[in-house]
């Protein structure tokens, strides 16, 4: 390595000891995220569009952001905290837990109430089906379609499961207060009653016609 790498390590070692709030150790994972995060800074489509001068909206896109991070981080949770219950790890759990207090729903009726395209939910219902937690029967009145009701095991599942569960959504709301909890908790459900609303009634509409709805 070259001495150019090392001064500009320093400099950035010198750069971060003057941002970041001083600490009697600091971890070397900590300088690392600092990294990724000026990294990113740098490089993100918002730093990007300003510099090809075009029209960007701070606020959107960092909400924007900040919502898929969630995302990401509430599956790793999921993961970690569903480890014993591996066929409940990925979206099977939400499945479940909306099948609980149901005598049974149609198919479509699931995949509706967790928002997910036709073809994800189906697949998911699959895996379901298959470890013995769903099963499948015949609507009564219609043959043609399929109703789903949840199994002995799968409600065993799901009273097993149900403390991992608290577990993690405890950790995904993180340390917010109570009083910012519910502020959060009243904002996303604004956001998704308008996203909602897309989903069921505007499934063929493009990004622009969408935009209009704001």
């Amino acid at each position: 390595m070259n001495t150019d790498f090392f001064i500009q390590l320093l400099l950035k070692v010198k750069e971060f000891e003057e941002e970041v709030p001083f600490k009697n150790s600091v971890t070397v994972d900590e300088f690392r995220l600092w990294l990724n995060e000026k990294a990113y800074q740098e490089t993100n489509p918002t730093a990007l569009f300003k510099k090809e001068n075009k029209t960007v909206f701070d606020i959107e896109n960092e909400i924007a952001k900040q919502v898929i991070l969630l995302g990401r981080f509430s599956k790793q949770m999921i993961r970690r905290g569903l480890k014993d219950f591996p066929q409940l790890a990925n979206e099977e759990f939400t499945y479940l837990y909306r099948m609980i207090d149901e005598d049974s729903l149609t198919k479509m009726q699931l995949i509706e109430r967790n928002a997910h395209e036709k073809q994800t939910g189906i697949e998911i219902i699959k895996r379901l089906v298959k470890n013995d937690l769903l099963e499948e029967l015949p609507d009564e009145k219609d043959k043609r379609i399929t109703r789903l009701r949840i199994t002995p095991k799968g409600k065993t599942y799901f009273n097993e499961s149900v403390e991992g569960v608290t577990r993690i959504s405890r950790v995904l709301a993180a340390r917010l207060h109570e009083d910012e909890k519910s502020d959060l908790l009243a904002l996303l459900k604004k956001l998704n009653e308008f996203h909602f609303n897309v989903y069921f009634n505007h499934k063929d509409s493009n990004i622009d016609e969408i935009n209009e709805l704001i």
